[in-house]
């Protein structure tokens, strides 16, 4: 909290933590965020197949499906002589192979982009703003450290009457402290 304190009445110096161009994609990730689960969301709305299940699964609840079977039985029933027979085996067979290729495409859709999608929304971009945060406390530590090493300084010998040793003893955690902020600032 003293920390804080310390920067923004101006007692630190303040290192920026991102550059122009990365503050500007900040402000985007957010916009960003939105989308993707708003697309997420739309898309998954518009599957007709279960989402997440095996295609066999998906085959039986999918209308296409119940319609071909439907039209197979009809077919069965009025036999393959007569006309009626033949066009409803045919039109079911067509539609078997339209609802193949519908719960193909899903799948194929929730793959390449619905999972996606989610990772992004749901995964990578909280994960870069939980990092982000994390810079930003790294960068607030090295700054206050920066200025505790500073204030630190040891003075002349002829002016201090012996405490510089003091001082410098004082001052070496500081500056410890400092360098490895500044190492694991850079493992960011």
């Amino acid at each position: 909290m003293c920390q804080l304190a310390n920067q923004t009445v101006g007692r630190a110096e303040k290192t920026e933590v991102l550059s122009e161009d990365l503050l500007q994609v900040e402000k985007r990730l957010e916009l960003v965020k939105q989308v993707s689960h708003s697309t997420h969301k739309k898309l998954t709305a518009c599957l007709q197949g279960q989402q997440g299940a095996e295609a066999d699964k998906r085959s039986k609840k999918l209308p296409l499906t119940t319609l071909a079977q439907c039209l197979m039985e009809g077919s069965a029933i009025l036999g393959d002589d007569t006309l009626l027979g033949k066009m409803l085996k045919l039109c079911g067979e067509t539609e078997d192979k339209l609802a193949q290729e519908l719960i193909h495409f899903e799948l194929q859709v929730e793959r390449d982009v619905i999972e996606p999608l989610f990772l992004l929304a749901e995964v990578e971009i909280p994960n870069i703003q939980k990092q982000r945060k994390h810079l930003a406390k790294l960068v607030l530590d090295m700054d206050s450290s920066r200025t505790r090493s500073n204030s630190h300084s040891p003075l002349s010998p002829e002016k201090d009457g012996g405490t510089s040793a003091t001082l410098a003893r004082r001052n070496d955690p500081c500056a410890l402290q400092l360098s490895k902020l500044k190492v694991s600032l850079y493992d960011v």
